[in-house]
């Protein structure tokens, strides 16, 4: 079998990068693995935070991976400058808050950025942040607790308490909409955030875009490997492997609901 690409993160909020993923590279074959019984990474510190990073992505070198994409923010903003220095010869592949894209597409110039408190802390995101000065006015939201209850939901389906931290963060960072002096766009800084976007969509209105990373993080590990689009009938879809190191049913049913994914999922110890 062809060399697989390793994905991980915190916990399930990763399987929105691996959704753009599969979406761009169908036949390609991916391991996935949640450290949720790690999580919350958002609201550690920064050695947990490399600590975890680096026992997860020495797992997935042994897995033989041909790329590894780190798809979430905090991990990459702790750890990716250190796991590159770490496996040199290893494609790694990050994600960050998307503020140069919002910035390309704002109308008003105010963009709202919800992220864990750890990514917003971080230097790799204040350089970011730097590097848009002028662009446009970011408001910036830590959202704590948000990404925990996002895994909390994809296995018992309970929606109000997103709903509500969903409510109470944008009523905090001021006005949305399309009008001059409001937040015409939002990103989503933490890859299980997107899994909020109907319930974010549905309190902001038809007004204000919201942009994730997902798309652009599947487009920079096909150009990293030089991975063309096969053809032909020899071509079969790529084969998915799940792992967790919490609880199996979590990964397994978010995987099932959200990507369409039957599978197992495996569980690891480390």
């Amino acid at each position: 079998m062809d060399r697989a690409i390793g994905v991980f993160d915190s916990g399930i909020g990763g399987l929105s990068v691996l959704k753009a993923l599969r979406a761009e590279l169908p036949h390609e074959h991916f391991i996935y693995v949640a450290d949720s019984g790690h999580a919350p990474y958002g609201e550690r510190g920064v050695a947990h935070v490399r600590t975890r990073s680096r026992a997860i992505v020495q797992y997935l070198v042994s897995q033989n991976v041909k790329a590894l994409v780190m798809a979430c923010n905090t991990a990459t903003a702790a750890a990716i400058h250190l796991l590159r220095a770490e496996h040199a010869g290893l494609a790694l592949i990050g994600v960050e808050p998307a503020l140069k894209p919002a910035a390309l597409i704002s109308q008003t110039g105010r963009i709202g950025v919800m992220a864990t408190r750890s990514t917003l802390a971080s230097a790799k995101f204040r350089a970011l942040l730097d590097s848009q000065a002028g662009q446009a006015t970011f408001v910036l939201q830590p959202c704590d607790g948000l990404a925990h209850a996002i895994e909390h939901s994809a296995e018992t389906g309970e929606m109000s308490k997103i709903i509500a931290m969903c409510a109470r963060y944008t009523s905090a960072m001021g006005n949305f909409g399309p009008e001059k002096d409001k937040s015409d766009t939002l990103v989503l800084g933490c890859t299980h955030y997107p899994f909020a976007r109907k319930h974010l969509c549905a309190l902001l209105g038809p007004g204000v875009t919201l942009v994730d990373n997902g798309a652009a993080v599947a487009l920079q590990t096909r150009r990293l490997l030089q991975i063309r689009s096969p053809t032909g009938p020899e071509h079969s879809p790529g084969q998915i492997s799940l792992f967790t190191t919490g609880p199996a049913q979590t990964l397994q049913v978010a995987a099932r609901r959200w990507l369409g994914l039957p599978g197992p999922v495996g569980l690891l110890s480390f």
